[in-house]
């Protein structure tokens, strides 16, 4: 490994470390970002894994489906700002952490992953819509 590719996976891993649950957050945390600090969240199960709707069919505010087999196709609609908050989400969080560094090594530094099921989020989601 380069020393210049080291000292970027040193960087990433210090900003990850400053993070509470190294960048793992709630569904609680995950509607305030989303609410309060103007986050985006990226839905990125396969087609495949996907029953029912995605997030951005959910209607949750500023929430994209970016299937992970395709995501380079999406890469060139990410905030510029790097420093803007960015939720990944899947089932398992298998697809979201791989994401979760790709975006660390484009240099976005706010980036966390939803602890749960996006599919919880999509339920609660509803549940507030329908107050």
């Amino acid at each position: 490994m380069s020393n210049k590719m080291k000292e970027k996976l040193d960087v990433i891993l210090e900003i990850n470390k400053a993070k509470e649950n190294l960048g793992m957050i709630s569904l609680h945390e995950v509607r305030e970002l989303l609410m309060d600090a103007g986050a985006i969240l990226l839905d990125v199960r396969p087609a495949a894994k996907v029953s029912g709707e995605n997030a951005q069919e959910a209607g949750i505010a500023n929430a994209y489906y970016t299937p992970y087999p395709e995501f380079s196709n999406y890469v060139d609609e990410l905030p510029s700002d790097h420093t803007n908050p960015i939720i990944i989400a899947c089932l398992k969080g298998w697809f979201a952490n791989r994401v979760m560094g790709y975006l660390e090594m484009m240099g976005y530094e706010n980036v966390y992953v939803l602890d749960t099921n996006i599919e919880d989020l999509i339920e609660v989601h509803h549940a507030h819509a329908d107050k």
